[in-house]
């Protein structure tokens, strides 16, 4: 399994695991964390499953494809982007090379 940590609005941490091959998001809904909608169910259709990966991560994560990137776009966020990168929780799957992986929610 690997851990996932989510860094919540205020400041809590919630620490969870998931199975490789599922998505962060599927964890996020398994595990009932705040800010995490997944409305269109993981289908990359909308943006409430959006939210914050420490940019130390991002290079363990594959690029985002150009229908997430375009999803992204438009999206304003409250939090500031300069050392976070905003992805899809969705289009996140785990594997062994992000376990330990800190998500923030927005």
């Amino acid at each position: 399994m690997v851990r996932v940590i989510f860094e919540l609005r205020d400041g809590r941490c919630i620490e969870c695991r998931g199975y490789i091959g599922e998505s962060v998001m599927d964890v996020a809904l398994d595990n009932g964390i705040p800010g995490i909608a997944a409305r269109c169910g993981g289908a990359g259709h909308c943006t409430t499953c959006h939210a914050y990966v420490d940019a130390g991560w991002a290079a363990a994560l594959d690029p985002p494809r150009a229908d997430e990137r375009e999803m992204l776009r438009g999206l304003r966020g409250r939090r500031p982007p300069s050392q976070l990168t905003r992805r899809l929780t969705c289009q996140i799957a785990l594997h062994d090379g992000l376990d330990g992986i800190v998500v923030h929610t927005d």
